[in-house]
C-alpha cells in the first residue's frame, strides 16, 4: 500500500456525544468577555466551561469527594473543538467519570449549545497527599462516591 492509496478502509466515525449521555449536567452563560477578536468564544474559555462542569460535580453536597489530607489535581486535559460558540447564549456541560486508575481517574465532558456538541474534553485527575505533595492511591470511599457519576460506556 502506498501513502496515496485511497482504497484503504476508513475507520468508523464515532457518533457525536449527546447531552443525555452524561450523568452530571449543568448550564452556564456565554459572557461577552469570553469572545476573542474573531467574535467567537476563545478556545481557552472552553477549559473554563469544562472546569465549571467538574467543580459543580465534585462540590455537589451529595458527592463530597473531599478526603481529609488529600486533594485532587489535574495532570492532563484533552480537548476536541467541534463547533464555534458565539455570544449571547447559554451552554450545557455534561460530565461523567470515564475510568479509575490506581491513583487517578478520568473525567469525560462535553459542551453543548441547543443540543449540538461544541467540544469534547477528557481530564485526568490524580489523588495527591497534601503534606508530601505526592500521588497516593485513590481511597475506596472516593471511588464509591465518584462511581455515582460513572458513564455507562466509559
Amino acid at each position: 500500500m502506498t501513502v496515496n492509496d485511497t482504497t484503504a478502509p476508513k475507520p468508523a466515525k464515532k457518533p457525536a456525544p449527546q447531552f443525555s449521555d452524561y450523568p452530571h449536567q449543568v448550564t452556564d452563560n456565554i459572557r461577552f468577555g469570553d469572545l476573542d477578536p474573531q467574535g467567537h468564544v476563545n478556545q481557552a474559555v472552553f477549559l473554563t466551561y469544562f472546569e465549571t462542569g467538574r467543580v459543580a460535580m465534585f462540590r455537589n453536597k451529595d458527592l463530597g469527594i473531599g478526603v481529609p489530607g488529600l486533594t485532587f489535581v489535574m495532570v492532563r486535559m484533552e480537548v476536541d473543538y467541534v463547533k464555534e460558540l458565539h455570544w449571547p447564549g447559554s451552554i450545557d456541560i455534561g460530565t461523567g467519570v470515564a475510568e479509575f486508575g490506581r491513583s487517578s481517574f478520568k473525567v469525560s465532558q462535553a459542551i453543548f449549545r441547543d443540543g449540538v456538541c461544541a467540544a469534547i474534553g477528557k481530564a485526568t485527575l490524580v489523588c495527591m497527599d497534601v503534606k508530601t505533595r505526592k500521588a497516593t492511591p485513590l481511597p475506596e470511599e472516593a471511588i464509591a462516591r465518584l462511581s455515582k457519576w460513572k458513564l455507562q460506556d466509559g
